[in-house]
């Protein structure tokens, strides 16, 4: 049900390459909220189910991937805080505004980024909390974690319930590009790479946090299968597109004063 209604979805939202936005956590383990507040699940209204995942980082604005909200509308979409399990618990919270970044492409995925602005603030919890957006993308060989509720493996028909972690190792953009890894000229100047063997955020996690040194990297965004050797997660590079997230945090804010 889960992979036919992500073709589905993908098919009703124009997506151009379904095989490459992907997003399960493969070799995760259980993990809480309290240990990731910063993750949210987003909701798809009408069938009543998790999709993508996204980062708190402010009172009233999450980040996540311009993949997985392009074509809806914000009635369409809710936002889960503050719970370990995607179906129940937490808050439950309507969203105001989508706004996507403009040169987004599903081509290549670059600036696969997006902001939503809730429809009333939350307040700062144990198991609610934003997170400090970096300013640069640390070395090669930084300790990363990623988090989400995605497909554990790439024949999975069902996603998890409770929370997913894993934790995996920064490649700056250029080592992800150059001949160790396979990607080549797909990596563009707005990816940052992760990577730890027989470990990914390889459907159900993109837009959510690549975080290391307790800032958030990157937004899940795309892969080359699942866990795949030589091949690894590809995210939206948050230093690198920090310039259009502070531009759309004033329009979508007013207010930039918390970064």
């Amino acid at each position: 049900r889960c992979l036919v209604l992500v073709a589905l979805l993908s098919l009703a939202h124009g997506y151009t390459i379904l095989d490459k936005f992907n997003g399960r956590i493969v070799g995760g383990e259980d993990t809480t909220i309290e240990q990731h507040p910063y993750q949210v699940s987003i909701w798809i209204v009408e069938e009543q189910v998790h999709f993508c995942g996204g980062s708190l980082i402010s009172e009233n604005l999450v980040l996540s991937a311009a993949h997985c909200l392009l074509g809806f509308e914000p009635s369409e979409l809710r936002v889960r805080l503050g719970s370990t399990n995607s179906t129940n618990g937490g808050i439950l919270a309507e969203i105001a505004r989508i706004k996507t970044h403009p040169g987004f492409s599903a081509a290549t995925a670059m600036n696969d980024i997006a902001l939503l602005r809730l429809a009333q603030p939350v307040a700062q919890t144990n198991s609610i909390r934003y997170i400090e957006l970096a300013d640069e993308v640390p070395p090669t060989g930084t300790p990363a974690v990623v988090s989400g509720w995605g497909l554990r493996c790439s024949y999975c028909l069902k996603t998890p319930v409770t929370l997913q972690t894993i934790d995996l190792e920064i490649v700056t953009r250029a080592d992800c590009a150059s001949d160790t890894y396979k990607y080549g000229e797909q990596i563009k100047e707005t990816m940052v790479c992760a990577y730890a063997l027989k470990k990914d955020a390889c459907d159900g996690d993109s837009g959510g946090p690549l975080v290391a040194e307790g800032k958030l990297i990157g937004a899940v965004s795309w892969s080359k299968g699942c866990a795949k050797k030589d091949y690894p997660g590809v995210y939206a590079s948050i230093p690198e597109l920090r310039q259009w997230i502070s531009s759309a945090i004033e329009e979508l804010a007013g207010d930039v004063s918390y970064l």
